[in-house]
Parts: structure tokens; sequence; C-alpha cells
């Protein structure tokens, strides 16, 4: 919208061209030590594995712990922000449960997934996911920033079957990431075939 206007962000927000990561490439995110999720790092395989394992994890923290769907609501995965939210959660989680951890471990989890929690509630009244309803994620765009490309937005939001919607966006998520890789690797092969003057 000219003059600057509320719009949608393209898919490209969770990847530009994914840089090295030094996770191998079957990584189990829920396999081995702890470490910081980067969703814009990971690669296709990655991320398949990373969506599955949060989506699992999401699930029964929100049964265990009787979380409402006023701060887990059931199209999270619609909105990075609630990605990045539940991931730092998922992180934190594992690395209080950890073997190695000591026992009063699980205690600091619980009190700070209770100051999680108003933080969460807070950004989905800010998103407008509820149980019934997903808008898309409406940000403010700067003077001078291109037009979305309304082909690269992710399919639309299926509201009569919140499972079937997931996989779809893992889908969708994991081939726009294979994408990519294909890209880096033609660019890299070109490349190489210009500076051996071919």
């Amino acid at each position: 919208m000219p003059g600057g206007g509320m719009v949608s962000p393209p898919p490209g927000r969770w990847t530009t061209d994914p840089p090295d990561v030094d996770l191998p490439a079957e990584w189990d995110p829920a396999s081995g030590p702890p470490r910081p999720i980067v969703w814009a790092a990971l690669t296709a395989s990655q991320a398949e594995s990373a969506w599955l394992g949060l989506n699992e994890w999401v699930e029964k923290l929100r049964y265990d712990r009787l979380i409402p769907a006023a701060v887990i609501p059931p199209f999270w995965h619609r909105h990075q922000v609630l990605v990045e939210h539940l991931t730092a959660l998922w992180t934190h989680y594992r690395a209080a449960y950890d073997d190695q951890q000591h026992g009063s471990a699980p205690f600091g989890f619980t009190r700070d997934l209770d100051e999680w929690k108003n933080r969460m509630r807070e950004t989905v009244a800010q998103v407008g996911c509820r149980i019934d309803s997903c808008r898309p994620e409406q940000i403010l765009r700067w003077p001078g920033e291109p037009e979305p490309d309304p082909a690269s937005y992710p399919p639309p939001v299926n509201l009569a079957n919140r499972y079937d919607d997931i996989i779809t966006l893992i889908l969708w998520d994991v081939r726009r990431r294979h994408l990519i890789e294909q890209q880096a690797i033609a660019d890299a092969a070109q490349q190489a075939d210009l500076e051996r003057g071919e």
C-alpha cells in the first residue's frame, strides 16, 4: 500500500539464504543436549524435525499444564512470533529436565512458565489468534520497502481442522526451504564455473 500500510509479510520472513549451521542433516531437536533453535538457520530436514518435535511437545504441554487457548491458540504455528516464544520455552523445558541438571531446575521452569504465560497472553491478543479464527500477521511496511509477492504466501489457513493445517504448513515450509537450498547450490555451482572461466 502506498505511503505505508498494514500488510502481511511474505513467508520469506522465516529465512532468506540459510547460513551454515553446525547441526547434522538428520538432527533431532529432542535428542542431545538442549541448544537454541534458530529457525532462519535450519535446513529443510532440520526444520521438519523441529516442527514435528515442537508440535508434539506443545500438545503435551497444553494438556499437562492446563494451558488455555488464550495462551496457546490452536493455530500458533501460523505466527512466527508465537513459534519463537514456544521454541524458547521448549528449549528451556529440555534444559530444566535434562539428566545432567540439578534437582531444583524443574521448579525454576515452573516458575518461569507463569511469567511466560502472561507474555504469551499479550502476544496472542496482539496477533489476533483465537480458538476459531486466525488472522494474518499485520506488519507496518516501512517507507521504500517493496510490496510482498502474493505468490510467496503460505497456503490459506484451514480453520476446520487444525491438524491438517499444521501438516500443510510444515510441508509448505519444508518445500520452501528445499527450493532455497537448491538455489544456493545452483548459485554456488555457477560461481565455481565463473571462477574456473567456464
